[in-house]
Formats: C-alpha cells, structure tokens, sequence
C-alpha cells in the first residue's frame, strides 16, 4: 500500500478529513521549500502537493503563474524539485508529497527516469494535468513499476462516464475541481460541491479531494464536511508572494494560516 494509501486510511479510520495544501516548489526561493514543508506538516498537513514550475501553467491563475515566475527565475527544475523532496525527506519519512505540474518536463526526463529518480527521492505520486487517461498508458507503467500513484482531475462538466474511466486509471486520490476555470478562480457552491462528490463516489472508489476556491476556514470547514480531502493553494500562494521579500517569515505565516484551517477541517460536521 502507497503512503498516500496509507494515510488515507488511517484519516477514515478516524473519522477525519485530510488537509493538502499546495505551494509551488522553489518559490520565492529554493531555500525557502523545505522549512514551509515541514511547518505545513506542523499546522496539521496530511499530505503535500508540491508544484513543480513550467513555463505555460495552463490550469492555474494569475496567483500560481506568478509563482512559477518566480520560481523558474531561481533556476528551479523538476530536477531541483526532487532535490528538495530529498532534503525533505531527511526530517520527514512519512508524509505523502504528490508533484503536480505538466508533462513536458517529465517528457524531456523521460517517463521511467523520472518515476524512478521521483521514487528515489521520496515522491509519492504525480498529478500531472494535461495527460488525458487515453494518453497515459506509458506514464502509469512508469509509476506503478515504482510505487507511486498518478492522481487526475476532476471537473464539475466531467460526465458518469468520464469520471468511471478516470477511475480506472488514478490511484492514491482524486482532485475534484469545484469551480469552472483556473486556480484562484470563481466562488464556491457548496452544495454543489457535495452533490457531485456524492456522484463521484458512487462511481469510483477512490478518496475524493476538492480544490479550486478555498480560501478561509469557512469554505475548509464546509468542503470537510462532504470531501476526503481540503486542497488549498492559491490562498497560500498569495500569502507567500506578500512575504516575497521576507522568505524567512513564510514557514510561520502559512503554518498559522493552515493551523487554523485544521481547525476548522477537525470540528466540521460530517453527519
């Protein structure tokens, strides 16, 4: 059973809901990476999204696009990215990090290279946006072979049978986009949200993360009440560029920003 298995499990048999929050890897500066991480886990993180930067960020907003600016300013690779799961690592054997990006520069490493340099390095498993399940043969060979989990969107347009066949394919979770459009975009409905949550677990039986436009911990607390998992990036990503020119201030800002997410996550009423 893969981490991300593991911990999933262990949250259901606890009656409680995962937190992952999302920052993109190297921004404002590679130093900065891993104390976030390790103060992400300290506010109460399950599990980590990291983002690795490239230059055409289709999915995300204008937040997260600035991000990988700044990130890919830095000299920041998918190569360095793994870097910084390794140094990671070293404090932290147990919380599962999924990278999430875009498959060109997992094309340029080569599919069985990167599974295996990402498994080395401690990745637990990919989400990789613009890899249609028609498309991703190859590339899940390469992961499974390694042990790690390929996670797939979601969308609120995503038919029965879309949904049915992304389920054959994911593993690890799946990220349930709750608003049409880009990170950082649009409002939440959610009882929209929990009714296609309803559908998709009727479907498929895999976790289900809801991300896209959680921004506070009312929205966390209302998606917690109906998802496995709260996904929060852009919220944390605009804090983060605030405190661009103080990056030694970022671990302890976003953790007391998360703490009081899990707060809210925890006493959601799940009834």
């Amino acid at each position: 059973m893969s981490r991300i298995a593991t911990r999933f499990a262990s949250l259901k048999g606890h009656g409680r809901t995962a937190l992952i929050p999302f920052v993109t890897a190297g921004d404002p500066h590679p130093a900065t990476t891993v104390p976030l991480m390790h103060a992400m886990v300290a506010a109460g993180a399950d599990l980590i999204e990291l983002g690795v930067p490239f230059s055409d960020p289709m999915a995300d907003g204008p937040v997260i696009q600035r991000a990988t600016e700044r990130a890919l300013a830095q000299g920041v690779s998918l190569h360095e990215v793994l870097s910084i799961v390794r140094a990671f690592r070293v404090g932290d054997p147990d919380t599962p990090v999924v990278l999430m990006g875009y498959l060109n520069p997992i094309e340029v490493m080569g599919y069985e290279s990167f599974a295996a340099e990402a498994a080395a390095a401690g990745v637990d498993g990919a989400l990789v946006v613009d890899v249609p399940p028609e498309e991703s043969t190859d590339l899940v060979a390469a992961l499974r072979g390694h042990g790690l989990d390929l996670v797939y969107l979601l969308a609120p347009t995503s038919t029965d049978a879309r949904i049915r066949r992304i389920g054959e394919v994911a593993s690890g979770f799946v990220y349930y986009v709750s608003v049409k459009g880009v990170t950082g975009a649009g409002s939440l409905d959610t009882d929209a949200v929990a009714a296609r949550v309803e559908t998709i677990k009727s479907l498929i039986s895999l976790p289900v993360g809801v991300g896209f436009g959680i921004k506070d911990a009312a929205t966390a607390a209302r998606v917690a009440a109906v998802a496995d998992a709260v996904i929060v990036g852009s919220a944390l990503v605009s804090r983060i560029e605030e405190l661009e020119q103080t990056p030694e201030s970022i671990p302890g800002v976003i953790g007391d920003f998360l703490a009081t997410l899990r707060v809210a996550i925890d006493a959601a009423d799940r009834g």
